[in-house]
């Protein structure tokens, strides 16, 4: 277990960090291990104008999910986390915080949807291995 000044805490494996929480919020895979596992969480997949805002570390708002090139998993509740996928694209790009159901998503369709906890290129992303 790693823990930072950012209330970031790490389950790391062989100096591979695998598990991320943040204030001692629920432990999520980071977007590596998602990447090996893809299957491991429910997914959401926003349109493709909203990519270089969630890659930005920008939360995710209801209209980039419920746009035609968005979609959601309807059995998905408030505070569940979600792997964030990309209109056209294979790999998640963010692993995300749910503010609300993917139900409320669909039909408030306004503010944010999911809290951006890690993204592609961001810190974590980065810190491949502890050494």
């Amino acid at each position: 277990m790693f823990k930072n000044q950012n209330h970031l805490n790490l389950v790391v494996v062989n100096n591979v960090p695998l598990f991320f929480n943040i204030r001692d919020g629920p432990y999520m895979p980071t977007l590596r291990l998602l990447h090996q596992y893809p299957d491991i969480m429910k997914k959401f997949q926003v349109d493709r104008g909203a990519i270089k805002f969630v890659l930005s570390g920008a939360n995710i708002m209801c209209p980039g999910l419920t746009s035609p090139g968005g979609a959601l998993d309807d059995e998905v509740e408030e505070e569940t986390p979600v792997a964030i996928m990309a209109e056209g694209k294979q790999h998640a790009l963010a692993i995300g915080y749910t503010k609300m159901s993917a139900k409320d998503i669909r039909t408030i369709n306004k503010g944010i949807g999911v809290d951006n906890m890690h993204y592609l290129n961001d810190g974590l992303w980065k810190m491949e291995r502890l050494e």
